[in-house]
């Protein structure tokens, strides 16, 4: 008995480590002190969500795409299910950085005063948020990708090589051309960051990732046994 709690608990002290650090995520993200900042104020609170999540997404994009290279060298199905799996965990988290983006933009660089119709021609041109979305879209199309190919086989192959074309396309869109055009988004100094910010900010990454990993891998094991039962 004392042997299988411990083989529990080493199998399981990432699941207990996520939800710590999430709890202390919420709690000290809400409670703790955090730094002045005129432009930003409580808002900066926000960063433990929207910036904690975009780190997460890549995270998982460069699982997904680690799979995908595995599976063009092995050729095993397990590597293309793991890799189809982050993506969409990748894509998930990418959603909800977008939209925690999104409610913080509104109450710090969106013009109250503007109409509806400014805002959106506003932001539709704001090459940050452009970008954002094209490298989701990108991903979005790797889905649609593979429920296009009935074949196993060649579904696994094509997703794999695309996988590798999305994730490059990643660093264009979001890194490296909104960095080269004008922004209204705020550029934040992550080496001038307070220490009372990195104290929340670092266990807010680790546990969303370990949360999106762990649900992952319930999603993988969940395809596996449905692929089993189609052989």
């Amino acid at each position: 008995m004392s042997n299988s709690k411990t083989g529990f608990m080493y199998k399981s002290w990432w699941k207990v480590a996520a939800v710590v650090l999430l709890i202390y995520t919420i709690a000290g993200g809400l409670l703790l002190n955090i730094p002045y900042l005129p432009e930003l104020e409580e808002t900066i609170r926000n960063m433990y969500y929207h910036v904690a999540m975009w780190f997460t997404m890549m995270i998982l994009f460069i699982v997904s795409v680690v799979n995908a290279i595995l599976y063009l060298n092995k050729k095993q199905l397990k590597y293309d299910i793991a890799s189809k799996q982050y993506a969409t965990s990748g894509i998930f988290m990418g959603l909800l950085g977008y939209a925690t983006g999104a409610i913080w933009m509104s109450y710090t660089w969106a013009d109250p005063n503007a109409t509806l119709a400014d805002s959106f021609s506003t932001f539709a041109r704001e090459p940050k948020l452009v970008g954002a979305a094209i490298a989701l879209l990108i991903y979005g199309a790797y889905l649609v990708l593979r429920g296009s190919i009935p074949d196993i086989d060649r579904r696994a192959k094509t997703s794999a090589v695309y996988n590798i074309f999305a994730f490059a396309m990643l660093f264009p869109t979001i890194w490296i051309i909104p960095r080269l055009m004008e922004s209204l988004h705020p550029a934040l100094d992550f080496r001038a960051v307070d220490n009372r910010l990195r104290m929340v900010f670092y266990p807010a990454i680790g546990g969303w990732s370990l949360l999106a990993v762990w649900i992952t891998t319930i999603k993988i094991r969940i395809e596996l046994v449905k692929e089993k039962n189609m052989l």
